[in-house]
């Protein structure tokens, strides 16, 4: 919800790229911690959802440019 709804209702959008950047680093938490179980099919998991905020994070933290895209 953290990752949605504050781009789509226009309130604090800023806080898009803070929430996926703490979603990066519960994922590497999990992944560590999975990986010391040894259930790799959910550090997997972890790593999808880690690439997925990444670009999230990447994407809404770059500068909105006008209409000429410069």
């Amino acid at each position: 919800m953290g990752l949605i709804l504050p781009a789509a209702l226009d309130i604090a959008p800023v806080m898009v790229p803070v929430t996926a950047l703490c979603w990066i680093l519960l994922m590497v938490g999990a992944m560590v911690t999975h990986g010391r179980l040894g259930q790799f099919k959910l550090v997997m998991v972890n790593s999808i959802c880690l690439v997925l905020a990444a670009f999230i994070a990447g994407d809404t933290s770059q500068p909105e440019h006008g209409p000429s895209g410069r």
